[in-house]
């Protein structure tokens, strides 16, 4: 054991350390040294700030990591990125990988994968990549119209604010307060009304349509032909005293429409008037009382 000296031992001990610092660097990126996986290759025109150790997706799941990138000089699809998926990964032929921008400015692979269950990609072989921004496209095209829409939000809030500093507005706030009070009291009221006198009411009004359908009922028992039969009956009598009033064949006829009865009837009273006040003014001379005999004249 002359070989292990204090040297060998603090060398061996760095090693590992430093063994331990690779392997803790590139787990934390997401790459396992000791773990099988199969290498891909993705051809871009703009990677868009996509980076190393950035994580690859399949339907939302991940399945390997970006491993390196290249720029090729030679090719139309300049930048080539190097992936590393999980070897159990099948990844059929007409597969493609798209580049998708997130919120917080990240970039993630998701590999599109094609169904076609006959053929598929061998480790080494090279894939076509598209870009899709998503929602950083969606706010890029936006932000046109937001920059047109900013002199106008600031016209509404220099607007907003000169009607704030109107002193005529807590007068106003004042007055919707006592208006919202007023209508609550009037509310509380209605509800009052509503639980007092409404059925108070409506029981009025049932006993009123009761009385209403006892009255329709007894219409119902009228005898409206022999009513009306009377009533003809009543006119036809009335129509024959009226022709015989206008008639001169009868006393009441003669009385009304010839005026010499009316005349001579006007006189026989006069006259009998006249010799009623002379009976009273000299009663001897129609009466004669005597205990002897009547006398001769």
């Amino acid at each position: 054991m002359k070989y292990l000296t204090k040297e060998v031992k603090i060398g061996i001990a760095g090693i590992i350390a430093l063994f331990v610092l690779i392997y803790g660097i590139n787990y934390l990126k997401g790459i396992y040294l000791f773990k099988p996986s199969n290498y891909y290759y993705v051809k871009f025109e703009n990677i868009n700030g996509l980076t190393k150790s950035s994580p690859v997706f399949a339907d939302g799941y991940r399945v390997g990591i970006v491993r390196n990138l290249y720029y090729d000089y030679s090719q139309t699809r300049k930048v080539i990125a190097e992936i590393d998926v999980d070897p159990e990964l099948r990844i059929p032929f007409g597969s493609t990988a798209e580049l998708a921008s997130e919120l917080m400015g990240t970039v993630k692979m998701n590999l599109l994968l094609a169904n076609n269950p006959r053929q598929k990609y061998e480790p080494g072989d090279t894939l076509q990549g598209n870009l899709n921004n998503g929602m950083m496209d969606k706010v890029n095209a936006m932000m046109p119209q937001v920059e047109k829409m900013l002199p106008k939000l600031d016209s509404i809030l220099a607007s907003l604010n000169t009607i704030l500093s109107d002193p005529a507005i807590p007068t106003t706030l004042h007055s919707m307060q006592r208006s919202m009070a007023d209508m609550e009291v009037t509310s509380r009221q209605l509800r009052s009304l509503m639980s007092t006198d409404v059925p108070q009411f409506t029981k009025k009004m049932n006993v009123i349509g009761d009385n209403f359908v006892t009255v329709s009922n007894n219409l119902k028992e009228v005898d409206y032909k022999a009513t009306f039969a009377k009533i003809d009956s009543t006119l036809a009598n009335v129509k024959m005293i009226t022709d015989n009033l206008n008639r001169k064949d009868n006393t009441i006829g003669l009385l009304l429409n010839d005026p010499s009865l009316y005349q001579n009837l006007n006189a026989t009273t006069i006259n009998a008037a006249s010799l009623l006040e002379d009976l009273k003014t000299n009663p001897k001379r129609y009466v004669h009382f005597s205990l002897f005999g009547k006398k001769n004249k």
